[in-house]
């Protein structure tokens, strides 16, 4: 699990890489990572991007906090999500640096990007949408690496003290979420689920749907002072009032469905029948108190998904057909993965051949001038920022010319960012044939016993008598 925040650098930008850069947080620096500047030199490079923007606002960098549980990941993996993290959010338009601290028990990744773009040249715009969108992307990094994640919804507002205290079992919020889980399960109905609260000591106000003077349902457990409110903010969307009428009534019927169930499995509905083109879809406002007309619609419905399998052959054919789309989705995952890290590259040499040719005609003044230290003094940040891009295009290779051209270097970025595009459509193709393979094979199985599918496919390949 990763919990994140960010916050905005209005000034003192220096200190703010010097922490974040410190060698004794950073195990020695090696756990440090950069894109169009580094960070000896990354004051000098964000101030010349923010040059380039108009406005007021004042904002110099934006310093992104990405926190992980104790143990739960290696110093250099938690790295490499912040990383990833960076790439995703900022899509190489954005300077950044990349640092992980492992100075305290839970490490943690602190990402410091410049707030002007070095492509349009815009302000970047923190906001609650941008925020969430940092969430997303954090959670699905999380997810990607086996890692705990944040329900959306159930731990908003949730500090790292309190998550670590449910994960333990010792908060008394985290109780109260089990003690209404429980009631939510044992209930038939939302007057039952206040009736078995109450008995647990439960004093509760708001809890008349119909009240519109109420708009949050709020519960205090025995010994407690005060009420919390079932909102997203402190108990989660799962724990509202609408929340919870909604979810006594998908429990009551998946009981339902579970009845049927058993029902199917006594009376075993034959697959030899004209196939059907499409399943029964009946509004739910008609199937509304009409448990009659919704037992018949479960039962037609059952029928045309059990003859699904007239057009396969077997589980295993579907299991093969799964596997070969798999691996192909594989396969352009990883090409695509391998474009993204040469186009970030790219990327990184256009933005330095640019600033390369911007501080040239400085470098050649300094050159010429008499009174190199007084020059040095008017103009030191165009001369570090030039040196600065000497030395990175040095080390990608890049051969330093009196005429460097970004342009041969953007059409290559171009040619790759179109495999890139096509590398992608595969891979929405492949994981859309997965999905159909796989929906199928549920179908099957939800549906058919796995015996009698091997049954139904010896009777096709038995040759006729």
């Amino acid at each position: 699990m990763a919990v994140t925040k960010i916050h905005s650098i209005k000034s003192t930008l220096h200190k703010s890489v010097a922490y974040i850069c410190n060698p004794e947080k950073t195990d020695g620096q090696i756990l440090i990572s950069s894109f169009a500047c580094s960070p000896q030199t990354a004051e000098y490079d964000f101030r010349f991007a923010l040059s380039k923007t108009k406005g007021s606002d004042p904002n110099l960098a934006y310093h992104l906090i990405q926190s992980f549980a104790p143990g739960e990941v290696s110093f250099k993996e938690a790295h490499a999500i912040g990383v990833e993290l960076a790439d995703q959010l900022l899509q190489g338009k954005y300077s950044y640096i990349v640092t992980t601290h492992i100075d305290k028990e839970h490490c943690h990744n602190h990402i410091l990007f410049c707030a002007a773009d070095n492509t349009d040249h815009r302000k970047y715009h923190d906001c609650r949408e941008t925020y969430r969108h940092i969430r997303k992307l954090s959670d699905k990094l999380c997810q990607e690496h086996n890692l705990s994640v944040i329900i959306p919804g159930q731990e908003q507002g949730l500090k790292y003290n309190e998550w670590e205290a449910k994960k333990k079992g010792k908060s008394w919020k985290e109780k109260m979420r089990r003690d209404i889980n429980d009631a939510i399960v044992q209930s038939s109905s939302y007057e039952m689920f206040l009736e078995l609260l109450r008995s647990r000591g439960y004093e509760i106000k708001g809890e008349n749907p119909d009240d519109s003077s109420s708009k949050y349902i709020a519960f205090r457990p025995a010994g407690k002072e005060r009420f919390v409110r079932g909102s997203a903010k402190s108990l989660g969307t799962e724990f509202t009032r609408e929340r919870i009428i909604q979810r006594i009534e998908e429990h009551a019927d998946a009981l339902i469905q579970e009845q049927m169930s058993r029902l199917r499995k006594k009376h075993p509905i034959p697959i030899n029948a004209p196939l059907p083109t499409a399943l029964i879809q009946i509004s739910e406002e008609k199937l509304k108190n009409r448990p009659g007309l919704r037992a018949w619609q479960e039962r037609q419905n059952l029928k045309i998904a059990a003859q699904v399998f007239a057009a396969t052959e077997s589980f295993a054919e579907l299991e093969a057909e799964a596997e070969s789309y798999r691996k192909a989705s594989k396969e352009a995952r990883d090409k695509i993965v391998n474009l993204d890290k040469e186009i970030k590259t790219l990327k990184e040499i256009i933005y330095y051949v640019n600033q390369y040719e911007e501080t040239l005609p400085v470098e050649k003044r300094y050159q010429e001038v008499k009174n190199k230290e007084l020059f040095e003094r008017k103009h030191h940040t165009e001369l570090r920022l030039h040196e600065g891009a000497c030395v990175v295009l040095q080390r990608y290779g890049i051969k330093i010319t009196k005429n460097m051209n970004a342009a041969l270097f953007q059409e290559k970025m171009q040619r790759l960012q179109m495999q890139q595009r096509q590398a992608r459509q595969e891979l929405e193709a492949t994981e859309q044939a997965v999905q159909a393979v796989n929906a199928k094979r549920q179908v099957l199985e939800q549906y058919l016993d796995r015996e009698c599918a091997n049954v139904a496919s010896l009777k096709k390949s038995a040759p006729e008598m």
